[in-house]
């Protein structure tokens, strides 16, 4: 298995240098630190890092709120703040961001560990979950099979094939309404739900 590349996003360099040795130790590859949320966000775009560790007061005119929106956003590459910063305000902006950790500043190192462990597996499980419900997506919206979903007698999904079978003209005009409505009246009773 490949190293885990991790993007350190801090402006006090000792503490930077500190955090990368302490993660090249662990097995990771860190590129150079970068001190503001605009070259954290030029590195994030170029290295395309599998995390970033943000912290939120930055050196340059975008914090590291900002910068992991954008990051986020932009790239899809999960953000852990590490970070002297628990007060409440702080934390509501954070969370808006969908961070996958929050590590309050001095951390252990084990801490530290664990919450990049978990937040990498639980990138990577998203990641499978997002490819999996598009190819099922495809399956589906591509099947030459008409298929619809029903809930009240009221169709609240169908695919093109299941518009073309009923001569609709797209799937907006089956959804809401019941199969019954295209169907001849000798027939309705087959199509009432069960």
């Amino acid at each position: 298995m490949t190293q885990a590349r991790i993007l350190v996003v801090e402006d006090e360099s000792i503490v930077a240098l500190d955090i990368q040795d302490r993660l090249e130790s662990l097995g990771y590859d860190v590129p150079t630190p970068v001190a503001s949320g605009e070259k954290a966000i030029e590195q994030a775009c170029l290295l395309r890092p599998d995390l970033v560790l943000m912290d939120i007061h930055l050196q340059g005119r975008m914090d590291g709120v900002e910068a992991a929106d954008e990051i986020r956003r932009q790239l899809g590459i999960p953000v852990i703040y590490l970070t002297a910063n628990a007060d409440h305000p702080t934390v509501e902006r954070a969370k808006v961001t969908e961070p996958f950790g929050y590590v309050i500043k001095p951390f252990e190192e084990r801490e530290l560990h664990t919450t990049i462990e978990v937040a990498l597996y639980k990138h990577q499980a998203e990641r499978r979950l997002r490819e999996s419900e598009e190819r099922y997506r495809l399956l589906v919206e591509l099947s030459p099979e008409a298929i619809i979903v029903q809930r009240d007698d009221s169709i609240v999904y169908a695919n093109p094939a299941a518009a073309n079978l009923f001569g609709a003209k797209g799937v907006d005009a089956l959804l809401g309404r019941a199969v019954a409505d295209f169907v001849h009246a000798d027939h309705q009773q087959n199509f009432r739900a069960r």
